[in-house]
């Protein structure tokens, strides 16, 4: 609590502090904070799992094992496997053989550990070799746009199938909307943090808001969709960044004409698709036909437009925005859940 700022966020003060003794001695005193507050909850009926952050100058301490022992021993009521301890990737990498040892060490007490913002390091793939760490976090960067940026979600899915490989957990960070959690689901991904959730709040208002809370009812009984159907939720988002990529030209912030249509992941996906019956047939027909006039009238509108240097027709734009949006509707439409 800043006497002039007010509350401060920790992305604010602990980069001031990382490379210092005091970065242990806060670490220490959170850790400690955490299992009193579990200890409280859990003596009103709430067992709570908590996952706290751990620092490479904290993690590497040559006593660090012994010390959470004595935490543990402080604070009876709480059972080991309820905490979390998250290691960033990128402090797993200054040493890496010392860090494997500590959650080896950590693990045989009951603590488990996670693999805070996936992606964001160099040697991912060695991590998930060389440490015994029980969840992945995947890094809001790549949640956050992944609804309007398909290489966001071409790494997302990346990573899921690499937890998928390695028998990992995966919890996805920076979900903000309902339309991250729908599609975070329909990946397969079903644990989350963001403030599409809630936002942070104190540990008093916690036994409330839990009793309150319910998930969006577009988030119940939604499954993952059917592997070869993941092609049509990549269209959906090349197709959206498409159109911004449009209008972005249009307005003059770009000088590249966008992709053509015959370029695009549905266009690939089209190429070897087939539905049964004459109702999936006919829909497919229909789909690729507004495909088609989507980007053919994209084309005229930008060629047009790159001619003659003349302000976009809006009435054009606003029918190519439509179309867009019936277009991805009916791939919506064609997203079939998987089967148990």
């Amino acid at each position: 609590q800043h006497p002039e700022r007010g509350l401060l966020s920790p992305s604010v003060f602990l980069p001031v502090i990382e490379d210092h003794s005091l970065a242990v001695d806060v670490g220490d005193w959170v850790i400690d904070a955490a299992l009193g507050q579990m200890e409280c909850w859990a003596a009103a009926g709430l067992n709570l799992p908590v996952s706290v952050n751990i620092g490479a100058r904290q993690l590497q301490q040559g006593d660090f094992v012994e010390h959470l022992r004595a935490r543990f021993s402080v604070h009876p009521g709480v059972r080991p496997a309820d905490l979390q301890l998250e290691v960033l990737e990128t402090s797993a990498l200054k040493d890496l053989a010392r860090v494997s040892a500590v959650i080896e060490a950590c693990r045989e007490t009951g603590v488990r550990f996670s693999l805070d913002d996936f992606g964001t390091g160099y040697s991912s793939l060695t991590y998930l070799k060389r440490l015994a760490v029980d969840q992945l976090k995947i890094d809001q960067s790549f949640v956050r746009d992944m609804l309007d940026d398909p290489d966001d979600l071409a790494i997302l899915g990346g990573v899921l199938s690499l937890a998928t490989a390695f028998r990992r957990e995966v919890i996805a960070e920076g979900v903000e909307t309902v339309r991250h959690g729908t599609m975070l689901l329909q990946l397969g991904c079903e644990l989350a943090q963001g403030y599409g959730i809630a936002r942070p709040m104190p540990a008093e208002e916690i036994p409330v808001w839990l009793a309150q809370w319910t998930p969006d009812a577009a988030w119940l009984n939604q499954p993952p969709v059917r592997r070869e159907d993941l092609p049509l939720l990549f269209a959906g988002v090349e197709h959206r960044a498409w159109l911004v990529a449009v209008e972005e030209f249009l307005r003059g912030e770009r000088d590249a004409l966008p992709l053509i249509h015959s370029h695009c992941r549905f266009y690939d996906w089209l190429e070897t698709e087939s539905r049964d019956g004459p109702e999936g047939a006919n829909a497919l027909r229909i789909l690729a036909a507004l495909h088609r006039e989507m980007h053919l009238l994209a084309d005229e509108v930008c060629t047009r437009h790159f001619q003659g240097g003349d302000a976009p027709d809006g009435v054009r734009l606003e029918e190519l925005q439509g179309l867009c949006g019936v277009f991805l509707h009916q791939l919506e439409q064609l997203i079939q859940p998987g089967r148990d």
